[in-house]
This record gives structure tokens, C-alpha cells and sequence, in this order.
């Protein structure tokens, strides 16, 4: 009987954008977030992907949140820790201050993993406008040091152009460690000039542009409406799966999710009816080529 494949969750539970006032149950503060992540741990997922919010719930790049997400998350349970190098949606925000979490000054804080963004995107959102310049000297400079310190990056594609800049630019560069890991990024485009739409087509066609030659890990996100089906899809094309009120406020049309674990576990259950399985914090690692846990 062929093994079953191992499906690697990922969740985020609480993105730059929307907070409770779209949804009471998102969880903005340290001990919400490390509590939250815990079902989600426990309902399945491997992967939290973690922003921080300051005391008043705006969107934070403040190394000493994310220091006392990471270090009260660790105490609890062992997964997989991937901070958010996005920054934060306040005026003037930069693409350097959404890497400041990597000089937090207890290096024990760090996470396993970081998000790092690789597309050159506008977002607009209310009344502020990014233009955040994510370029190749950026991005390679940004990589080594996630490689010094030992964290991998989770490299976020929204558009074709940046998956060929992963594999043209940033692996030729020396500064990305086998095997990469991916997140296709679909359905930003409504907020974000320069990011692609989800269809399947355009999934499918972001999936025709990785290398055969060599191992590659990915997953795929899509947004709102779309994150369901978007990511089953993706599923079922052979990639992992994120999941969390970061992209999706709602379980279904007009139902507002009542936590980020019933998203894991409605997840969870594809998996098992597609004859899958899901894969443990200890089993992502050995996929991702992440150390084991001490």
C-alpha cells in the first residue's frame, strides 16, 4: 500500500489588516494569539504564522511582542514558529521596518521561520498606500541574514515574475537553503496592484513555473471567498495548505469564523476524505529541512 502523502497546515490567525471589529473571535494580543495557536496546534496545524498587534490592536513590527509571542508559544507546544516580516499598516512604513523582529536582542527568541515577501506590490487599504520595495538587493540582503541566524524564510509569491526571481535570482545567490519553500500568494489583487488573482488556471500556471530539477516545497493561500476552494485546489495539485482569519473572516458566506482552529479542522478533514494525511510540527520540519526541536 503506497504511504500517504503528509499535508503540512499552516495558520495564521491574525494578519495586518482586519481585527475584531470584522470579527470579535481574531486574536490580537500576545496571550489571545498564543492561546489561539494552541488549538490550532492541537486541531492540527504545524506551521503558526504570527503578526503582532500593539496594546491598542494596530499592526505592529515591535520585536518585543513578537519576542513574547514566540517564547510563550514554545513553552506551550512545538510548532513550528514563523514570524511575519510584513510591516506594519501605519504611515510611512518601509519594507526594513517589517524585518526589525530579526535584531530582537534575545537570539533565543527568534523563530524557526520568517515570512519574506517577493513581489514589488502597491496595497492600498482605507486610506494609506505602500509601495513597498521588496527589490532583489533587498531581498538577497534580507535572505542571508535569515540564513545567518539559522530561520528559514517562507518565500511569498504574488505574481509569476517573483516565482522566477526565487529561482533566477535568490537561489543562484546562495542565499536560500534546500530545499526553498514557497507560498503561493492568490487574491490580494483586490487591495494589492501587482498581485494575481486566484483562478485555477493562475495557480496552475504559478505551479508550471517551478523547477523540476530540484525539491521545492509549497503551499498555497488565496483570500476571502476564494480560500476554501483556492486552497483545496492547491491541495489537490500536489502543494500544503494555510489557513486563519488573516484570510478569511468568515467559515462560510455570512458566517463569521468562530475561532482559527475551526478552520484547521475543517482542513483537517479534506485531507483525511482525500486519503492524505496531516503532517505533525516533527514531520514538517524533516519536509521543510528545519532542525528538530531541542
Amino acid at each position: 500500500m503506497a504511504e500517504k502523502r503528509k499535508v503540512i497546515i499552516t495558520v495564521a490567525q491574525t494578519g495586518n489588516f482586519q481585527g475584531k471589529a470584522a470579527n470579535p473571535a481574531l486574536p490580537e494580543q500576545p496571550d489571545e494569539i498564543i492561546s489561539s495557536a494552541y488549538d490550532c496546534y492541537n486541531a492540527g496545524a504545524a506551521i503558526i504564522h504570527i503578526h503582532a498587534r500593539d496594546k491598542e490592536g494596530n499592526s505592529s513590527n515591535d520585536p518585543d511582542i513578537f519576542a513574547e509571542i514566540n517564547t510563550g508559544l514554545r513553552a506551550r507546544c512545538p510548532v513550528i514558529i514563523q514570524n511575519s516580516t510584513a510591516p506594519a499598516t501605519k504611515p510611512g512604513s518601509t519594507a526594513d521596518d517589517g524585518t526589525v523582529l530579526l535584531d530582537m536582542e534575545d537570539k533565543s527568541c527568534l523563530p524557526e521561520m520568517c515570512s519574506l515577501d517577493c513581489s514589488l506590490i502597491t496595497t492600498v487599504w482605507g486610506d494609506l498606500s505602500f509601495i513597498y520595495k521588496w527589490e532583489r538587493p533587498w531581498l538577497i540582503k534580507t535572505a542571508q541574514k535569515m540564513m545567518d541566524l539559522g530561520i528559514k524564510p517562507e518565500l511569498e509569491v504574488f505574481n509569476p515574475s517573483s516565482v522566477e526571481d526565487v529561482f533566477n535570482v535568490l537561489v543562484p545567490a546562495g542565499v536560500i537553503a534546500d530545499p526553498p519553500s514557497l507560498t503561493f500568494v492568490m487574491g490580494m489583487n483586490k487591495v494589492s496592484q501587482g498581485a494575481i488573482s486566484f483562478s485555477q488556471h493562475n495557480l496552475d500556471f504559478m505551479i508550471s513555473l517551478l523547477p523540476t530539477d530540484r525539491s521545492v516545497n509549497w503551499s498555497t493561500m488565496a483570500i476571502g471567498a476564494n480560500q476554501l476552494h483556492g486552497i483545496t485546489y492547491g491541495l489537490l495539485k500536489g502543494g500544503s495548505v494555510r489557513v486563519g482569519m488573516e484570510d478569511n473572516i468568515y467559515y462560510r458566506y455570512g458566517e463569521l469564523a468562530k475561532s482559527n482552529a475551526q478552520l484547521v479542522e475543517r482542513m483537517v478533514r479534506i485531507i483525511h476524505e482525500l486519503e492524505m494525511e496531516v503532517a505533525t510540527p516533527a514531520e514538517a520540519r524533516e519536509i521543510l529541512g528545519l532542525r528538530p526541536l531541542k
